[in-house]
């Protein structure tokens, strides 16, 4: 699908998620699912370019300090804003890891591996994930739905991968999709001004390897992630069926309501 990443101002990470093959040769439909990073530096010209999106449900999964944190430009009135209170944490997760003594990019992608191991079972995704399918299942015809955390690659990555299974998009392209961050969020022209600007904060001198996971992704997150659903609940039909209450019905509303 041309134009899938939308290259706003103050808000990375943005794009259409839509597009691709589901079940039956069925096609999600384009303009119906975004996904993105958070909205707290979103610029007038962003606001204006969402605003015409039709966008109307937006699963925030930030924790609440990340909320207080960043701030939010957006959502415009009239958005139903889906998030938890849970899980609140005076610093960010991986902000503790880089204050260790020492750290390398392998560790850093062990760190993340780790993380999305225990991601999918986290109460205050579960709570935000099983909301976020409760309305694609009521979404209308003219409505369309957005996902984002603070970068929109890790838990949204999930979440967006759980979306393309309950829809039946190939194993392919739900990697291809959740690979496109490393692109969308310009990995490799950010990753200097990452490093300065941890590195200073921390009092660290670490190279750029080591908070690349942090800024992109690798298709063995995900895969860690997908290996602890299948080997804690069985299956990703099993986790989106007991964990999330997405069952058959469920499913059939969503795919009705998002594949052409």
């Amino acid at each position: 699908m041309k134009d899938r990443v939308k290259p706003l101002e103050g808000v990375r990470n943005f794009r259409d998620f839509g597009g691709y093959e589901g079940v039956d040769n069925a096609r999600l439909k384009p303009g119906k699912l975004y996904r993105s990073g958070h909205f707290g530096e979103a610029s007038d010209n962003d606001l204006a370019a969402i605003d015409l999106m039709t966008i109307t449900v937006q699963a925030d999964l930030r924790r609440p300090d990340e909320r207080e944190r960043h701030g939010d430009k957006w959502p415009v009135s009239g958005v139903r804003r889906l998030y938890s209170d849970l899980g609140r944490e005076q610093d960010a997760p991986h902000i503790n890891f880089l204050k260790q003594v020492a750290a390398d990019g392998e560790a850093a992608k062990q760190w993340m591996c780790d993380y999305y191991t225990e991601a999918p079972y986290r109460p205050a995704l579960v709570d935000t994930y099983t909301a976020w399918f409760d309305h694609l299942a009521s979404l209308d015809e003219n409505e369309a739905a957005l996902v984002n955390c603070a970068a929109g690659k890790d838990r949204t990555g999930i979440l967006c991968a759980l979306t393309h299974h309950a829809l039946g998009v190939a194993k392919d392209d739900i990697f291809t999709d959740y690979e496109l961050t490393n692109t969308a969020a310009d990995v490799d022209a950010r990753l200097p001004e990452a490093r300065e600007y941890f590195n200073t904060m921390l009092e660290k001198n670490y190279d750029d390897e080591v908070f690349r996971p942090f800024l992109g992704v690798e298709r063995r997150f995900l895969e860690t992630a997908i290996a602890s659903i299948e080997e804690q609940s069985g299956s990703l039909d099993a986790y989106l069926d007991e964990t999330l209450s997405v069952d058959s019905a469920k499913r059939e509303k969503i795919r009705r309501n998002l594949l052409t």
